[in-house]
């Protein structure tokens, strides 16, 4: 039916069969324009598409070689980096004092505080048995007053000679020998008095005092026990409280943190963190483990338990610098060095000095300024020179 209507169609007029073909060839145009805007339009988006994958810098890179081997390149910038030492280290109480025995020792017979307790300076820590002692004290008392009575007697036979001797009935000799006999007897009552003075103080070195307050950390002692002067220590004190941590340092990070640096301090087996500060860096070096020791001064806290493990970071001050990852950085018996991709793509070879080492990278302190397109894998596949392909390194979600 179809054949029927074109044959009719045909039977018409000339000019009306080359209008229809004129009619055909434009709509056959028009969609030819179509097709071809809609292909025009997927590459461009397809370019927009990878202009967004690959970063801003993709045009400066379309110019290179693409014969050339791809490299993938980062402009590095510069930013703030702030400087933090990680280290592990001992609890240890700040001024540790060991308390012992000042006398000739002997039983102990009463300890009136325990380990954990707070003292002040002066208290009682111990007593040792004085008994003997005490009577020899008794016994030097006795003698003072012996002395006394001779030295009363010399002076009243000194009174005596003095009123006769005028009558002639005493001789000067005579006077004489009775001034020296009560001058012997009042030296002899100060000599009793200053044993008496030295017993005494004998007796109260029994006493086991603290030379100061702090926290007991350690008692070494246990009633009925025996002890003597020059044996260990049957104290141990935190003078006023006070803790540290003894923190391990290499060599670079002791050279680069200074006094008075602050960091947060968190002990093995705990979440609590406590502030600490640098009060004072080790003046040498342990031969064998090639490391210094930096001592934080932290507050009296139950949760820091002296002779424990800790962690503590550091912050060692700020740096604007740089940030590369270790894969782009390479190393020869001269130094570090990175390789970048200069003019014409062309690698050329940069010597840098190495700053801190963060979690994200390690900061360059010289040899960049951070425009540069720095190489970032597969440096060691390359060699000053050569001509690559530069691809910018996706950027991090933020």
């Amino acid at each position: 039916m179809n054949y029927e209507r074109r044959a009719v169609e045909f039977e018409g007029t000339p000019d009306a069969v080359a209008s229809e073909a004129i009619a055909e060839e434009r709509e056959s145009k028009r969609s030819r324009y179509i097709i071809a805007a809609v292909i025009a339009a997927i590459f461009i988006a397809l370019a927009v598409w990878m202009l967004s994958q690959g970063g801003g810098d993709e045009a400066a890179f379309t110019a290179a070689d693409e014969t050339a081997p791809a490299v993938t390149v980062v402009a590095p910038g510069r930013g703030t980096i702030e400087g933090v030492i990680t280290a592990t280290g001992t609890l240890a109480a700040r001024r540790e004092m060991p308390v012992g025995v000042v006398g000739e020792g002997g039983r102990v017979v009463s300890i009136p505080v325990e380990q954990g307790d707070w003292v002040r300076a002066g208290q009682v820590l111990a007593v040792i048995d004085r008994s003997v002692q005490n009577e020899q004290v008794q016994s030097q008392r006795a003698q003072i007053q012996v002395a006394q009575a001779d030295a009363d007697l010399a002076q009243a036979n000194l009174d005596r000679a003095l009123q006769l001797v005028d009558r002639g009935f005493i001789s000067q000799a005579d006077v004489d020998r009775l001034t020296a006999t009560r001058d012997a007897a009042r030296a002899r009552v100060g000599v009793a008095d200053a044993q008496l003075r030295e017993l005494q103080q004998r007796n109260a070195r029994l006493n086991i005092v603290a030379p100061a307050g702090g926290l007991v950390l350690r008692r070494n002692v246990e009633l009925g026990q025996v002890v003597s002067g020059g044996a260990s220590p049957l104290f141990t004190i935190a003078s006023g409280g006070e803790m540290e941590l003894l923190a391990q340092l290499g060599e670079s990070d002791l050279a680069a943190l200074s006094t008075g640096a602050t960091g947060l301090v968190t002990p093995v087996g705990s979440r609590e963190t406590f502030e600490c500060q640098v009060w004072q860096k080790a003046p040498t070096i342990n031969e064998q483990t090639r490391q210094g020791t930096a001592r934080c001064a932290l507050p009296y806290a139950s949760e820091l338990r002296p002779g424990g493990f800790a962690t503590v970071r550091l912050v060692s001050g700020t740096l604007v610098a740089p940030l590369l990852p270790e894969s782009a950085l390479q190393s020869d018996d001269e130094g570090s060095f990175v390789l970048i991709v200069g003019e014409g793509n062309r690698v050329v070879r940069r010597r840098v000095e190495l700053g801190l080492v963060t979690a994200d990278g390690i900061a360059i302190t010289s040899g960049l300024t951070g425009q540069e397109r720095v190489v970032m894998r597969a440096a060691g596949f390359l060699a000053e020179g050569d001509t690559v392909r530069p691809v910018a390194a996706q950027r991090r979600a933020s």
